[in-house]
């Protein structure tokens, strides 16, 4: 199977439109495998405790920082040393990246995230982190939103 070339950025809807093309689950985690490739590297600098997503079973790290063009919007950048938690931050990142915290918090990341059934294919340690990255994000926006 050909993996469905990725910009470095992708909309939830191009993920979505990917994953209808692509039935085989082996083929989909390549797919994600793919995605957290063309994530930039977060620099050393910024794999630190402070950015460590609590509850993940492999090392995820998070940061928030405000938007360029609009700082009232927020962006996110990340990195796992799992390949295939390292793919689902490129999926999280679609969701949220370049919201206001208010649009941020009134996301509810479940519907969109049960289009891909990643639930049905991840395993409970995979699904856990999942939870803990949106939690995280989400308790990011509340901080700024307040």
């Amino acid at each position: 199977m050909n993996v469905v070339a990725v910009d470095r950025r992708v909309t939830f809807d191009q993920i979505r439109d990917d994953f209808s093309y692509v039935e085989d689950w082996e083929d989909r985690y390549r797919y994600l495998i793919e995605l957290g490739r063309r994530l930039e590297p977060l620099p050393k600098a910024e794999r630190i405790n402070t950015n460590k997503v609590s509850g993940c079973a492999s090392q995820v790290w998070l940061v928030t920082r405000p938007g360029a063009t609009d700082p009232k919007h927020l962006r996110f950048v990340g990195d796992s040393d799992a390949h295939i938690v390292r793919g689902l931050m490129p999926v999280l990142i679609a969701l949220f990246d370049d919201r206001s915290a208010e649009e941020i918090e009134a996301i509810d990341a479940e519907a969109p995230l049960a289009e891909l059934d990643l639930a049905g294919h991840l395993s409970s340690q995979r699904s856990n982190g999942l939870r803990a990255m949106v939690m995280r994000i989400k308790a990011d926006a509340r901080s700024v939103h307040r």
